[in-house]
């Protein structure tokens, strides 16, 4: 699905997204990342949903972002608890939600200007 943007700015904005990519102002991306205002992570973590990690977890949890969608692939999964606590314990609200949803959530907080980032998870092959 393509997203588009009215107004030009010097922030990450998810442009596009299919079930093996995201669209960050027009430049594709495949495999893992994460998606922050003022940049991009790639590799965020390998595998799909079953490899995740307390690593993974660890990453996220040092962003330091107000608020963190976790976008589980083409649907929503909800990771164990075990592994959100580092989100918890530094206090990062997170929703989990399917990619899709995520990418949209994503600009819509984006746009207001929030400390918001995106965790996505696309489905292993």
């Amino acid at each position: 699905m393509k997203l588009h943007h009215d107004t030009i700015s010097d922030k990450n904005v998810i442009t596009g997204y299919g079930p093996d990519y995201v669209q960050i102002n027009g430049t594709e991306h495949r495999g893992n990342l994460v998606v922050l205002p003022d940049r991009v992570e790639t590799g965020w973590t390998a595998g799909g949903f079953e490899a995740l990690d307390a690593a993974g977890f660890a990453t996220l949890a040092a962003l330091e972002c107000e608020v963190l969608l976790i976008g589980t692939g083409e649907r929503q999964r909800f990771p164990s608890p075990a592994l959100l606590r580092p989100l918890i314990e530094v206090q990062i609200g997170f929703e989990i939600m399917d990619v899709p949803a995520a990418c949209r959530t994503y600009n819509i907080l984006m746009g207001e200007n929030r400390n918001v980032a995106a965790a996505l998870l696309f489905d292993a092959p």
